[in-house]
């Protein structure tokens, strides 16, 4: 049986592990719990999902890990999915069938845009650009501004991505976060009506875990039977006559695990240093993905202290010059979170390159909430129990290159026999393609472990 050290606990981390299950995987971890971004815990008698609520059912990879470590029965689906975003001096309905904001038509834009503002964004159908247009890459707010009108980006597009990234439409990569679009021939608009159905499939769109997501985290390393070392910063990655030498904790406290092969589950910045000597290009590479903190304030509030909360939540735009960019109402989507008589609100805040609101202590961050709640919903009083998570340098951002950029990586990875990455700075941020990249790393070490033991 060969012997695998997964730097990680994250969900790609802990996705690799359970893939190598048939060996003996040891997961080293620099915090004291497994899980990353996929943590529940109790706000005033409700427990409630930190980071990560939900992932994307239409994807094989989080239903099917979720089933295999036995939580089929808590998997749940979205109460409500009416989601709005503050645009023109009020919260106004998303239009449907979308992509990332961009709509299959420009009549669905009105409200949300100003009639001058849909004019432009039709003449998108009335005189699409050339088919070579998207050649290359380039940003999602340089595309989709050219095509149908800088309004769009700032209304829509801007603040759908930040909520997935917590980053810019003019900064993202178009074929790293929106392939849909990348490429496009002729109309955006039109691409977008010829991908997403006039009537949309009856499969739940998204999913949950009745404990949490954080129990997902604690099933698969379960599952894995993998042995999980806490606590334990990785300092270095030595490579021997035969296999690895991870070497974690202090230095007055030095320890290390001797293996066949490794497997690198951490972000970006950690990831070059243990990369540095092992495949140098590859750090390189790491060093220039840049990383977007945020917060996520949870409150909880009397049934009738937010008398205008419908739907299951709402976007709010950069340009609005508000600091609270997400606003979920969370017992409402998710009709097990929660207690009766109460309403549980998650508001989120922070972009890429905006550090100044997240320098605020819990308190003020905790204003700033009510202050949001107060002027969409009509927020009354004050909530019964609040929680602040703060997420600092936790969501990568895919620039312009992105996608070369990460073929590089896994070259110059790869040219290291026993040697894989994986994890959200890679090829997509949501628990399902973590959960694909860890596999993948899983399956890019197996053929060599298998024709090691034999």
């Amino acid at each position: 049986m060969a012997r695998i050290a997964v730097v990680g606990a994250g969900i790609a981390g802990l996705a690799a592990a359970h893939a190598l299950r048939e060996h003996e995987v040891v997961v080293v971890e620099g915090a004291g719990r497994i899980g990353g971004k996929l943590s529940t815990s109790d706000v005033g008698g409700v427990d409630v999902d930190e980071g990560a609520e939900s992932f994307l059912a239409r994807v094989p990879e989080g239903l099917g890990l979720a089933r295999a470590v036995g939580l089929g029965d808590e998997i749940v689906h979205p109460a409500t999915t009416s989601a709005r975003v503050w645009a023109r001096g009020r919260l106004r309905p998303l239009p449907p069938r979308s992509v990332f904001g961009v709509p299959a038509n420009a009549r669905s834009l009105a409200g949300v845009l100003s009639a001058p503002e849909v004019l432009r964004a039709a003449y998108d159908l009335a005189a699409p650009m050339p088919d070579d247009d998207g050649a290359g890459d380039e940003s999602v707010g340089a595309l989709v501004g050219r095509r149908l009108g800088r309004a769009v980006v700032v209304r829509l597009v801007d603040p759908l991505l930040g909520g997935v990234y917590a980053g810019r439409a003019d900064e993202l990569s178009v074929r790293a976060t929106a392939p849909q679009l990348a490429g496009a021939a002729g109309s955006l608009m039109r691409a977008v009506a010829r991908s997403v159905p006039v009537t949309q499939s009856p499969a739940p769109v998204f999913a949950s875990l009745r404990p949490g997501m954080g129990a997902l985290a604690d099933a698969v390393a379960r599952r894995s039977g993998a042995e999980v070392v806490l606590g334990r910063p990785a300092r270095s990655i030595e490579r021997l006559a035969q296999g690895f030498r991870v070497v974690h904790g202090p230095t007055t406290d030095e320890r290390w695990v001797a293996a066949d092969a490794v497997v690198v589950a951490v972000p970006p910045a950690p990831a070059g240093r243990l990369l540095a000597d092992l495949a140098p290009a590859a750090a390189t590479e790491l060093a220039t993905i840049e990383m977007a903190s945020m917060a996520i304030v949870t409150t909880v509030w009397p049934s009738d202290g937010l008398p205008s909360a419908t739907g299951s939540g709402y976007l709010v735009p950069p340009d609005a010059g508000r600091p609270v960019k997400a606003v979920t109402f969370t017992s409402q989507k998710w009709s097990h979170v929660g207690a009766p008589g109460s309403i549980v609100v998650r508001c989120s805040l922070g972009r890429h390159g905006d550090t100044a609101v997240l320098q605020r202590d819990d308190t003020d961050l905790v204003e700033l909430a009510v202050a949001e709640l107060s002027l969409t919903c009509g927020a009354r009083g004050r909530p019964s129990a609040t929680r602040v998570t703060r997420w600092g340098g936790a969501l990568p951002q895919y620039a312009v290159g992105h996608l070369d950029r990460v073929a590089r990586i896994k070259a110059a990875v790869a040219a290291v026999p026993g040697l894989a990455v994986c994890g959200a700075a890679y090829e997509g941020v949501g628990i399902p393609a973590c959960i694909r990249s860890g596999q993948a790393a899983a399956d890019q070490l197996l053929p060599m472990l298998r024709a090691d033991r034999r």
